[in-house]
């Protein structure tokens, strides 16, 4: 069994057959998704999705690509929405350095506040790094953070930032580019422990090889896992328990 804890169903890419999509991974042997919301509408679309299936979850939150017009009472929106009872996390949240549709400043200010937020809410947080690995560290290590934990998720960085996100207890997860031929991944995906690790699809995003060149899905979350397993000479049966029971406790899933 394994838990996809980050894909996006609520996007446009499954519009003509979302049902069996999620029918699919099923029968998959996907036991839980968690769907994640970017910002107000998306957080209150994967809401729904979740209150639609029984194996679907939610996570709410104001992605930094999306925070440039975000207010203290958009912030507050999304904390009414993280008290319903199938949101099991803050997410996606972060720091987005690369597509810079907001500044820094701004970044920092709407991650702090929603790390607070999952803090009052006793949710963990889905994390969101790229090319802000120094300012993502600084504010995990300085912030209220640890008393929630999360996941860093399709982690990037060197290995030099692994270690020091390992040392603060968070989770990783790595998505279908590790199966790419080009991925150089393989080295952190050792090292990372697998007490520490989680699997997701970030679908629609990231097919993972062999299936490259068509829309990501939930259920294609097992080749992540096989390469997972053949990275770190596991089983893959043993990958998939091992990550399952990480994602139940950390989200508190009951499934």
């Amino acid at each position: 069994m394994y838990i996809d804890t980050h894909c996006h169903l609520d996007f446009k890419n499954y519009d003509e057959d979302r049902e069996i999509v999620i029918q699919r991974a099923i029968k998959s042997d996907i036991q839980a998704i968690i769907t994640i919301g970017t910002n107000i509408e998306t957080s209150k679309m994967a809401i729904k999705l979740a209150e639609n299936y029984a194996s679907v979850f939610a996570a709410v939150g104001i992605h930094p690509t999306d925070c440039l017009q975000t207010t203290d009472e958009h912030l507050e929106t999304i904390e009414e929405l993280s008290k319903h009872e199938k949101v099991v996390a803050i997410g996606e949240v972060g720091l987005d350095y690369y597509h810079m549709k907001a500044t820094k400043e701004k970044q920092q200010s709407i991650f702090r506040k929603q790390i607070d937020l999952a803090v009052r809410q006793n949710l963990p947080l889905i994390i969101h790094n790229r090319d802000s690995h120094d300012d993502i560290y600084d504010i995990i290590t300085t912030s209220s953070s640890s008393k929630v934990g999360g996941v860093m998720h399709s982690f990037s960085g060197d290995m030099d930032f692994l270690e020091k996100i390992l040392l603060t207890n968070l989770h990783v997860s790595f998505t279908g580019n590790i199966t790419f031929k080009k991925s150089n991944n393989t080295p952190l995906v050792e090292r990372s422990p697998i007490q520490q690790l989680l699997l997701e699809t970030d679908s629609p995003f990231l097919t993972p090889t062999p299936l490259r060149g068509k829309r990501n899905e939930p259920a294609f979350l097992v080749h992540t896992a096989k390469k997972i397993a053949e990275i770190k000479n596991l089983d893959v049966n043993e990958v998939g328990y091992v990550t399952t029971e990480n994602a139940k406790k950390l989200f508190r899933l009951n499934v």
